[in-house]
């Protein structure tokens, strides 16, 4: 299974991005929990959600930099 793109979270929209997070931050907590208990069959996901959710905030930033240089522009 390929590792996420990053063109793919910049195409999602501000309320999808911040969705996308949370699940994001959801299925980690899942995997947590099924290593503790001895559950995990696939550890290889602790890398993908990871490097997705690295990702994911890593748009986020990028559009929270871009409209505080916007507004930094109007004043």
């Amino acid at each position: 299974m390929p590792l996420p793109k990053i063109s793919e979270a910049r195409e999602l929209s501000d309320e999808k991005l911040s969705d996308e997070i949370l699940a994001v931050k959801k299925q980690l907590f899942q995997l947590r929990l099924q290593k503790a208990t001895r559950q995990l069959e696939k550890p290889h996901q602790f890398k993908h959600a990871r490097h997705r959710l690295a990702q994911l905030l890593t748009v986020e930033t990028e559009r929270k930099q871009k409209a505080t240089e916007l507004v930094k522009e109007e004043k």
